[in-house]
């Protein structure tokens, strides 16, 4: 189709052509005036037929093209783990890989992977002090399912998700540590390892209200969110894009979550680290600051509760604000979330129930086109426990700089510091343990993500724990291991 420039460059032609034609009476012999003279004639009819020729072009081209239809409402679909990441991508991260998407207007989405570890270790280092290596798998199948309009509540969006968790292993067996495991992969339903069966891990709805703002590049804009159902809590607060994921970044549990929440027990959820729970969210997107903001509450079953066993009273409550500075494109350049939580079915080291409490801090960001820095901080303000502190600092590092682009180099470490009750108790009873627990568990490991394929990665792993459980004299744990991540 031509535009306004292009017609005026055909009105204007014929000038032109008078103007190079006298031009060039002026610079060489007189030519034949009358023989210029038809020869202009002809070039202008010639410059008019050409413009009608362009008008009926585009008078065709209008009426074949019909008027656009009104574009359909988005849907927003909540993932179980929040996205704003800008590590390299990965084929396992949150545990799933896309895979299908039946109907692009409807927005269903179903994913799943596979993922397997096997790890080794020495003989001072195992719970039988005997030389170990074992290997687990766990697979994972999600469906995300837009379910219209929430009837008589405005304009709220129905969306629904779904998550069905396989596998078997347990992984390693350790001498005692703070840290609940080395391997955050390792999963087993009650049954064992012969008796391997498949648990709805998460069953969840979530109501979605506008609140303005329309999202830059496909984000969703300014929101209320109300979520209910069976989830992962970590889904919703202690995010970090840079360390949450054991299917694709870091292994060890101290690593993936703020330790005192999970390796310190005091989210108090089932053997799955899962609970029935209620989740309500403000997040302004911040389109016109260049950052946004968000306040979340949860209420989640513990102890008897989070299996479904028990009431839910005395639950575990958490509330999370956060702030995410934004790149030009209205993605997230990372996020620092602050968060406060209590619950009272947690319990001391001698198996007794009482009321836990504390703060916790998880911040990551994007430095560059490949530096993902992240860094936690956990304090327990109420309740014993061995450990009542922690931090844990690390970065991702995108392999552009060795011609890998798509690979990633992970580095962690973390201190657990040893609480002054239980290091009391050791030493008033060495039953306890068998030592006087003091200072810092040290942690350290070390990953090099390989992307074989679009759809599989290839992880080796090292991990060093010293002082384990605070016990200075203890040798020094070395984890040495391979994850492989299928996407199907």
């Amino acid at each position: 189709m031509s535009t306004p420039h292009a017609r005026l460059t055909f009105r204007m032609a014929p000038a032109l052509a008078m103007g190079a034609a006298l031009l060039a009476t002026s610079t060489h012999a007189a030519p034949d005036v009358a023989q210029l003279s038809r020869q202009i004639e002809r070039l202008t009819e010639r410059l008019q037929q050409l413009e009608q020729r362009n008008r009926q072009l585009e008078e065709r081209l209008s009426a074949a093209v019909p008027a656009p239809a009104p574009a359909a409402s988005p849907v927003v679909v909540a993932p179980p783990v929040p996205v704003a990441t800008p590590a390299p991508a990965s084929p396992a991260a949150t545990g799933t890989v896309a895979v299908v998407e039946p109907e692009e207007e409807a927005g269903v989405q179903i994913e799943g992977s596979i993922v397997g570890v096997m790890q080794r270790t020495a003989r001072a280092s195992a719970a039988n002090h005997e030389t170990l290596s074992r290997a687990n798998y766990r697979g994972d199948v999600t469906l995300a399912l837009p379910m219209g309009q929430l009837s008589g509540w405005g304009e709220a969006k129905l969306d629904g998700f779904g998550h069905v968790r396989f596998g078997q292993g347990t992984g390693l067996a350790l001498r005692p540590t703070y840290t609940a495991t080395g391997n955050s992969v390792a999963f087993e339903s009650a049954g064992g390892s012969d008796e391997t069966y498949a648990i709805v891990a998460q069953a969840w709805v979530q109501a979605t209200w506008p609140m303005g703002g329309s999202g830059l590049n496909d984000q969703p804009g300014n929101r209320v969110e109300l979520t209910v159902g069976k989830m992962d809590m970590f889904g919703f607060f202690d995010q970090n894009n840079v360390a949450a994921d054991e299917a694709s970044q870091f292994l060890n549990n101290a690593f993936v979550h703020n330790p005192l929440l999970d390796s310190g027990g005091d989210i108090a959820a089932d053997a799955y680290g899962l609970a029935p729970g209620l989740r309500l969210a403000w997040i302004d997107e911040g389109e016109d600051r260049g950052w946004g903001w968000g306040l979340s509450a949860g209420v989640f079953g513990s102890g008897a509760g989070a299996n479904f066993n028990g009431g839910l009273g005395q639950p575990m409550v958490i509330v999370q604000a956060e702030i995410t500075p934004k790149q030009i494109n209205g993605e997230a350049r990372g996020a620092l979330r602050l968060y406060g939580w209590t619950n009272g079915h947690t319990t001391d080291w001698l198996g007794a129930e009482q009321r836990h409490s504390g703060w916790g801090l998880s911040v990551d960001h994007k430095v560059g086109r490949d530096w993902n820095l992240f860094g936690r901080y956990g304090q327990r303000t109420q309740g014993d426990a061995a450990f009542n502190k922690a931090l844990t600092v690390g970065f991702e590092h995108g392999g552009r700089a060795w011609g890998r682009g798509h690979d990633a180099l992970g580095v962690a470490v973390g201190w657990l510091r040893t609480s002054s009750a239980w290091q009391s108790a050791t030493l008033a009873d060495p039953t306890l343990v068998g030592y006087t627990a003091s200072g810092s568990e040290r942690l350290a490991e070390v990953y090099y993500r390989m992307k074989l394929s679009d759809k599989i990665e290839l992880t080796p792993d090292v991990q060093i724990i010293q002082r384990p459980g605070g016990d200075d004299q203890a040798r020094r744990v070395t984890l040495w291991g391979l994850r492989a991540a299928v996407g199907f």
